[in-house]
């Protein structure tokens, strides 16, 4: 079935992941009348409730701090079961039990549970991922890390080597890897991979980098592809920008070796367009925007292969990856401002064929393809870079101002109906692939899904389109370019003056050779305007 399982790894993950999560549960269908393009199967796994009914759960695994879960509970109302009754051990006397006064639901999640229409939420009610979710779990998926609370003062979770440090004492305690992730990875029937989303700057990083460890001594030929989500630097203490720079080196240094495919994310700092409105201070429509680009652009791995060729993680990652060492890629959306307001059939759903339609028209004309652009003029041009330029370093004006060389992109457009100008056949990709290399141009490939992006009452009122639509025509791309190399040097720059030195030269020279990749055909290193 090509199963993928989810790792979610802290706070911003889950936030992004829940998003994520609400958005595959509105394509779900209940109708004979309607079909999803989507395979269900891919993200979600059968399983038996505690009255023996079947059940449906994301394949996901979501680890979080003490109180990060918020009102959330690990036995839901899917799985209701008694609590197991306290153990004594040596100690004949009377029990005291102390319980800490449990997080009230919010007004959004009692509505959900009573059927009743939501209120529409807002940054002051929204406190916790769990407030906007919609989705049950699996009690095996929730994963609560005593060992730190949320938003501590006093044992902050913000230094690399303390994520490194309580992974390695978990896993040397309990194994993760068999305690956790073995016993989803064992329902697979043929696994298309794993999707890890982590914090990269803070201690969320050193957790997943010795996760990565584990995962690859385990599953080494399992594909891994990698979301590393960064908070902006601007108007950061000096002192704690320099620890998250120094964080991000380790993460990148580490993670990406080991990575299928390696995709940073931030907020731009350079500015939204008009039609984009953020709350930066809310994790709820941060998080939100980033799941539209995360989400739109994984969508080609889940679809039904009756609908077309299904864009498996491997193909997105060989498209990508063109000379072998460039997994690193750069994140990129657009929304089209042209999308019609209502008459929309429904997010995820194509109207059930039935014997008069042609049927290919319904399959074939409505199906993904993937093409080859014959130049640069075919790329598309997107308002919204989520790659995370910033480092605090100051660079020549030659090198802010070059336009990046792009050796590979995939793009991904949401369209409510493919037309016939959009229906391409594909060249032969290996062919392709050698000819454009030779002749120093980008190997482009373009999917097209007839799948609009669904505005939920979960998701923010963050673009403008919302009051007048209920799904967006959103275009994404992934692209791998010299963009890369100017952020690994920046960070190899940081790092070679405030490591310590025990450390400094094996992480410099790391990211050294990781920026390499991303220069190698085009960028001879000078100063010169030549290349």
């Amino acid at each position: 079935m090509h199963e993928i399982i989810t790792l979610q790894l802290g706070q911003r993950s889950n936030y992004l992941a829940t998003h994520f999560w609400n958005t595959q549960e509105s394509y779900f269908t209940y109708s004979s009348d309607e079909e999803s393009l989507v395979d269900h199967d891919i993200h979600f796994r059968p399983g038996i409730g505690a009255d023996g009914t079947e059940t449906f759960t994301p394949r996901t695994l979501i680890y979080d701090l003490k109180g990060g879960f918020g009102s959330l509970r690990k036995i839901n109302a899917l799985y209701e079961i008694e609590e197991p009754a306290v153990q004594h051990g040596v100690w004949n006397g009377p029990a005291v039990i102390q319980r800490q006064a449990a997080i009230q639901q919010s007004a959004y999640q009692q509505s959900l549970e009573e059927g009743l229409d939501p209120p529409q939420l807002t940054t002051e009610s929204v406190r916790y991922w769990s407030d906007f979710n919609r989705v049950y779990f699996n009690p095996k998926s929730i994963v609560q890390l005593n060992e730190y609370e949320l938003s501590s003062t006093l044992m902050p979770f913000e230094s690399w080597e303390v994520g490194e440090d309580l992974f390695n004492s978990l896993d040397k305690e309990h194994d993760l890897l068999d305690r956790d992730l073995r016993v989803f990875a064992e329902e697979a029937d043929h696994m298309q991979g794993v999707q890890v989303i982590a914090g990269v700057d803070d201690a969320w990083g050193g957790f997943a980098a010795r996760y990565m460890d584990r995962i690859r001594d385990e599953y080494g030929k399992t594909t891994v592809s990698f979301w590393g989500l960064e908070d902006g630097l601007t108007s950061v203490p000096r002192e704690k920008r320099i620890m998250r720079l120094s964080n991000i080196a380790r993460s990148l240094s580490e993670i990406a070796p080991q990575a299928s495919l390696f995709i940073p994310m931030t907020l731009p700092t350079a500015g939204l367009p008009n039609y984009v409105t953020v709350d930066r201070q809310s994790p709820w429509h941060v998080s939100g925007l980033l799941s539209a680009a995360f989400e739109s652009m994984s969508l080609p791995s889940r679809l039904k292969t009756k609908y077309g060729s299904r864009h498996t993680i491997d193909r997105l990652i060989s498209a990508l990856n063109i000379n072998g060492n460039q997994n690193i890629a750069k994140l990129r959306m657009s929304v089209n401002q042209k999308t019609a307001p209502n008459g929309y059939q429904g997010p995820g759903r194509l109207a059930a064929p039935t014997e008069s339609r042609n049927s290919r028209v319904a399959y074939q004309d409505r199906s993904v393809r993937g093409s080859q652009a014959d130049g640069d003029s075919d790329l598309t041009t997107f308002d919204m870079d989520f790659f995370p330029a910033e480092t605090g370093e100051q660079i020549s004006r030659r090198q802010r101002n070059k336009e990046p060389h792009i050796f590979g992109q995939v793009e991904g457009h949401r369209v409510k109906e493919v037309t016939d100008s959009e229906e391409a056949i594909g060249e032969d990709e290996g062919y392709e692939r050698a000819r454009r290399r030779a002749a120093g141009l980008p190997f482009i490939q373009k999917i097209i899904t007839p799948l609009l992006f669904p505005l939920l009452d979960s998701f923010p009122h963050i673009f403008a389109q919302a009051s007048v639509t209920a799904s967006l025509a959103i275009s994404t791309s992934l692209s791998t370019d010299t963009a890369v190399a100017l952020r690994v040097k920046g960070l190899q720059s940081i790092v070679s003056r405030v490591v310590a030195i025990t450390e400094r030269e094996a992480l410099s020279n790391s990211l050294g050779e990781i920026a390499e990749a991303y220069e190698e055909g085009w960028d001879s290193g000078s100063d010169e305007d030549e290349d």
